[in-house]
């Protein structure tokens, strides 16, 4: 017997797996001129709006593990765009700013993702654009409400 499956030409979550991936593949290749991935970009995204965010915090935003994020953050580091200090100055946190390189090149990504994200939305009008905001931000908070209410497992 067969078992039924997902109707994927059907599934709001599969469009979206779809729509993220042909998005993360045209930043990547805007990005790839720069010298830099999605998640580098993220990054320096989040310590423009955030100076300051912590190694955790950074992996959290960009949807990465600690472990990757460090990694990224010591190449950043190296190569000039962010500073760190080199011991936490409270506690084990040591917070992540943007040097004036780092700013400089977000400039150049920034635009390019802009463009990509413009491209994305051509097909839509603003209120079309207006629309799938507010129903991708309800999805996203009705999945954390839900694993709100449910508790940490086991508990």
């Amino acid at each position: 017997m067969e078992q039924p499956g997902v109707d994927l030409d059907a599934s709001v979550g599969y469009l979206l797996k779809e729509a993220s991936s042909a998005l993360r593949a045209a930043m990547e290749e805007v990005l790839r001129p720069l010298g830099m991935t999605v998640t580098h970009y993220s990054c320096l995204e989040l310590l423009a709006q955030r100076p300051g965010l912590s190694g955790s915090e950074l992996a959290r935003g960009a949807f990465v593990t600690r472990q990757s994020m460090n990694v990224l953050l010591r190449s950043l580091e190296d190569q000039g765009q962010v500073t760190r200090p080199a011991a936490a100055p409270v506690g084990k946190v040591l917070p992540t700013r943007l040097t004036d390189d780092g700013r400089a090149l977000l400039a150049q990504a920034s635009a390019a993702v802009r463009a990509v994200e413009v491209r994305m939305l051509s097909g839509l009008d603003e209120g079309e654009r207006a629309s799938a905001l507010r129903l991708l931000r309800t999805m996203v908070r009705s999945l954390h409400d839900d694993a709100r209410a449910d508790g940490p497992p086991g508990g």
